[in-house]
């Protein structure tokens, strides 16, 4: 799952762990777009059709205020999102696999490095053939990349974003490379194949080990990754290079490729210039002569440049609902793009001063009782949006969705969360503040680590410049105050959020944060099933509130070797009860508004928000 970026709001971080898809998840959950403005009809003003035509530059919008900032295709947790992954590094690395096609969530063989995995001796060994793809110096990518990058998270697992103890690659017992076009994985235990494709090979990005396996500029390419201390020093080696922003299109380490992009020009604002790897061997060799991304700081300013006509494929922001038919008139096709992706705000159970109220499930159900999905969604998100009733959204349609799953187990209910805060030890004040009248375990008590008179007060951070993110909390603070449970509020760009939000330990300085909100939540990818694995077991790097439980670790366990509906079905309706995160309303990821001359973009993909410029072109108008 990846978390996903607001456009207007729009990814990830999560990334992806899926749920996906992340099964597709999409899970993971994030992912980057922008916020819906409406509900439009798919394609209103029809999309291009006609011959493509070779050449032309197309400037795409990114979301505000989430820019790519990370380059190497092994991204720790905080640049774990849609912005930098699937928007930014599928571009210029392909990965194993790839997923989505169209709004259907399955494995893209067009698009995929290898052919289809094959499971064998009771799905512990899987075989997996690449593609005959080249990268751009013309060297072959061979089985020795795919086991660098694997080889590199074995040795630094700890700064990887979708890492989660027990999974992958701890759960593989040995990588051969019987040919220099085959890997096989050994597995410590019978798995889903459905489940490790879409959530475990998901992951690997092959990585040119010819060009990266060293530890400094000036030294040799060696067999550094085959040592946990030598590979840690050329991740050091590695890590460093990426966080030069200036330097990515002048580095020569990011100009060896294997995707149909090379990067010609970048700042650290987060505006890229793309024109075509000349050696890309595989399929959709792009048309266009140049693609640009474009970055924003605000929505208004997208849509400012939208409606002068700067950009070739942009979005409307939610405030600017109404404004469809305008922008058709200028030469638009107004799109929404529907992201694979549950919604969630995390807490903090390990905050030194609020981590025992979070423990308490009866404090999440009172706060998930004040939530109004229903209202949020009409009133702030124009009917544009589903209820998260649980970890598996209601929009898109999946068969992940369980039957209990698609009515709210907390519904909107003020008198009830007032009702389950009295029945559990605290003196109830509206419009003040509740404080813990009867401390201790036990019925009727306020539970363990509850001091007397402690305070029903919390300290909330969301992202900045996103209209419809600011509603949501500002009303969510108003229902809470009706039993007496404090919100304070503050905002931060929604890149730092994500550097904010990690999972911590009660000592650390980084466990100061109470609870988080950026209105995009968790992305189904890469972990396209949505298992969940990476978000909720106990020290998953996307559990960003450290919640642990037996129970949830155990259920989550089963949905990764059983291919069983009901087995799905048990984990998603426990999440569902258990509330290891507060659920909120999941939107279209953005409302695109895309050239009329421009072909080959709808229909957009909901698995992962990745973009795929090179099937994009140009058709003459009239």
């Amino acid at each position: 799952m990846r978390e996903t970026v607001p456009s207007s709001r729009s990814r990830i971080p999560l990334r992806r762990r899926s749920l996906a898809i992340a099964s597709v998840l999409v899970m993971s959950w994030l992912l980057a777009a922008c916020t819906g403005g409406g509900a439009p009809s798919a394609g209103v003003n029809a999309p291009a059709t006609g011959a493509p035509q070779e050449g032309g530059t197309a400037t795409w919008a990114e979301a505000p205020g989430t820019p790519p900032n990370y380059i190497f295709p092994l991204d720790a947790l905080q640049y774990f999102s849609t912005s930098n992954i699937n928007q930014f590094q599928y571009l210029m690395w392909r990965p194993l696999y790839w997923f989505g096609d169209g709004d259907k969530i399955v494995e893209n063989d067009d698009l995929s490095l290898a052919e289809p995995p094959k499971y064998t001796k009771g799905n512990t060994v899987v075989d997996i053939t690449l593609k005959p793809y080249n990268w751009s110096d013309g060297k072959p990518v061979t089985s020795r990349d795919v086991t660098f990058w694997i080889n590199m998270l074995r040795a630094n697992s700890a700064n990887y974003g979708e890492y989660v103890p027990g999974f992958f690659p701890d759960d593989v017992k040995s990588v051969d490379a019987p040919k220099p076009n085959e890997i096989v994985l050994t597995l410590d235990a019978p798995v889903d194949p459905t489940w490790f494709t879409f959530n475990e090979l998901s992951q690997i990005t092959p990585m040119p080990q010819h060009a990266w396996d060293k530890t400094s500029a000036a030294g040799a390419v060696g067999d550094y990754d085959q040592q946990t201390s030598s590979a840690r020093a050329v991740y050091k080696f590695l890590d460093g290079q990426a966080s030069k922003l200036q330097s990515y299109a002048s580095d020569p380490l990011w100009q060896v490729v294997d995707g149909p992009w090379k990067l010609s020009a970048f700042r650290p604002d987060g505006y890229a210039e793309f024109v075509p790897n000349a050696s890309y061997s595989g399929a959709n060799k792009p048309h266009l002569a140049k693609f640009v991304e474009q970055p924003f700081t605000s929505a208004a300013a997208e849509f400012n440049a939208l409606r002068a006509g700067q950009l070739t494929y942009g979005y409307i922001p939610a405030t600017d609902h109404g404004q469809e038919k305008a922008l058709q008139a200028t030469g638009y096709t107004v799109d929404p793009w529907y992201l694979w992706s549950m919604n969630v705000m995390p807490m903090n159970f390990h905050n030194p001063k609020v981590g025992a109220l979070f423990s308490q499930l009866y404090v999440r159900q009172a706060m998930q009782s004040l939530i109004d999905q229903p209202q949020y969604i009409n009133a702030i998100l124009h009917g544009n949006g589903g209820p998260d009733n649980g970890p598996v959204p209601t929009k898109p349609d999946s068969p992940y969705l369980s039957d209990a799953g698609k009515t709210p187990l907390y519904p909107y209910d003020p008198k009830h969360a007032a009702d389950l805060l009295r029945a559990n030890g605290w003196n109830v004040t509206s419009g003040g503040v509740s404080t813990c009248a009867s401390p201790g375990t036990g019925s009727g008590h306020c539970g363990a680590g509850v001091t007397a008179g402690q305070k029903l007060s919390f300290d909330l951070v969301y992202a900045s410049g996103v209209p419809e993110v600011d509603q949501e909390m500002r009303a969510f603070k108003s229902a809470l105050s009706q039993v007496g449970i404090e919100l304070n509020l503050s905002q931060t760009p929604t890149s730092d959020i994500f550097g904010v939000t990690t999972p911590c330990k009660p000592s650390e300085a980084a466990c100061s944060w109470q609870m988080a909100y950026w209105g995009t939540g968790w992305e189904f990818a890469p972990d396209n099933y949505p298992s969940g694995e990476v978000a909720f077991s106990t020290g998953a790097v996307g559990n960003w509130g450290s919640y642990s439980d037996k129970t949830m670790d155990e259920k989550v366990k089963a949905t990764t070797t059983e291919n069983d509906p009901s087995v799905f079905a048990d984990w998603e309706d426990y999440t569902a009860q258990q509330l290891p995160m507060l659920f909120m309303p999941t939107e279209a990821s953005q409302v695109s508004a895309i050239k009329s001359s421009l072909g080959g973009a709808i229909p957009q993909p909901s698995d992962g928000l990745s973009l795929t410029p090179e099937k994009w072109y140009f058709v003459k108008q009239g």
